[in-house]
């Protein structure tokens, strides 16, 4: 069974690390906040000092970190992956970065015989500890099929993309589709308020025909609770629209909808809200910011 090397115990990695060793995988795990590795330690995996160290004793190393800058360190930089690979190794990157960055790392590793997979996923918190991810694979298709097993433990709609790269563009995609369609979550909500109607049966109408989506099934209800704790936080979805807005300079075209919501989630970081979940987009439209009641009568 192939040895797993698994970089990055946050909110998304340590449930799917936790998948991995349910699944039987032998694991070995690293995180630059030891803390975080202790509940995957407690089930079984083994706990590495870096990078390094990690891809010396794996066949395949993963990372689920935040952004471009974060996997370039993650294995370039001194004790990094690139330093511990050897030919025959895969190196897969399940975070959301730039594709062209992707395409870059992805040769560079092959100068040492190490196959990379682009292979972002969504489906948020939920996703990665319910083992429902939808997981983008881009790169060779034999390496993929290699690891398939791998993505079968962590998600259930797996989707391979294309050459290296696509998996990330095929994410940046999704990106697009699911912030707008938060945005228009958040915009019948607040219509709802300003009408003075009664959210809950009134999401239950719309829920059943064809404004249902996954944003108004799953955000909409910790909207009208003020819940605002991060499955997915404001901070990641900006900077995911940010590589959204690059991936558009390098396609060329007109993409209002990417343009207006890219600003909406860059003023909600910018007006302090980054650490809270995605659906705390609406609290721009709330006085200074202030959590309104929540939207259910007695």
């Amino acid at each position: 069974m192939l040895r797993v090397g698994f970089i990055g115990t946050g909110i998304m990695g340590q449930p799917m690390a936790i998948n991995l060793l349910k699944a039987g995988f032998p694991l070995v795990v690293f995180n630059r906040t030891k803390s975080r590795c202790e509940p995957v330690v407690a089930l079984g995996a083994a706990v590495s000092r870096s990078p390094r160290e990690l891809a010396e004793q794996s066949d395949v190393v993963i990372a689920m970190v935040s952004d471009t800058s974060d996997v370039e360190q993650v294995l370039f930089s001194e004790g990094g992956v690139w330093h511990g690979v050897r030919p025959g190794m895969t190196f897969i990157d399940m975070s959301t970065i730039s594709p062209r960055a992707t395409v870059q790392f992805s040769k560079r590793l092959l100068e040492k015989g190490c196959e990379m997979l682009d292979a972002p996923v969504s489906g948020g918190e939920k996703g990665a500890r319910e083992k429902t991810l939808g997981i983008m694979v881009g790169g060779k298709g034999e390496v993929f099929d290699r690891c398939l097993t791998l993505f079968q433990a962590m998600g259930k709609t797996i989707t391979y993309a294309g050459p290296s790269g696509s998996g990330q563009k095929t994410k940046l995609v999704n990106q697009v589709v699911a912030a707008i369609n938060l945005l228009a979550v958040v915009e019948g909500l607040r219509l709802v308020r300003a009408a003075g109607l009664d959210a809950e049966p009134t999401l239950r109408a719309i829920s059943s025909g064809a404004a249902s989506s996954w944003m108004l099934t799953n955000l909409a209800p910790k909207i009208l609770n003020n819940d605002f704790a991060p499955g997915f936080s404001i901070r990641l979805q900006s900077k995911d629209l940010n590589l959204v807005t690059q991936f558009i300079a390098d396609v060329g075209g007109q993409f209002p909808g990417a343009q207006l919501v890219s600003s909406l989630f860059a003023e909600a970081l910018r007006r302090g809200f980054g650490e809270a979940g995605n659906q705390g987009l609406i609290n721009l439209w709330n006085e200074a910011g202030r959590q309104e009641p929540p939207m259910v009568r007695g």
